[in-house]
């Protein structure tokens, strides 16, 4: 994942910081904000790291899957749908009517 994936859904990785870093602060975490610098200086700060080393951590980490919250997060459908194209059939349309598989009222 991207920075940007981080700092626009920064919410949605609280949990995921949070079992990633589990003395980290929530509240200190909400004055961060996605501020990917300060989020550095803080990691660095709270494992006694020198900043460099805190940010190879935090590239580290930024290797790891989304979180729930920002895969299902309604902004990224079009992108997850057009994705699924590679699993339809050929000749069928991946934003076709899906309710004749029974998941549609």
């Amino acid at each position: 994942m991207k920075w940007h994936h981080v700092k626009d859904n920064w919410p949605a990785f609280s949990e995921a910081i949070l079992d990633r870093w589990p003395d980290a602060d929530e509240e200190s975490l909400e004055d961060i904000d996605g501020d990917h610098a300060a989020f550095i200086l803080y990691i660095a700060e709270l494992t006694g790291q020198e900043p460099g080393d805190a940010r190879d951590e935090v590239r580290d980490w930024l290797e790891g899957e989304l979180p729930a919250d920002v895969v299902m997060d309604e902004r990224h459908d079009d992108h997850s749908i057009s994705l699924s194209g590679k699993y339809v059939p050929e000749g069928e349309d991946e934003s076709d009517d899906d309710s004749r598989f029974g998941d549609d009222e």
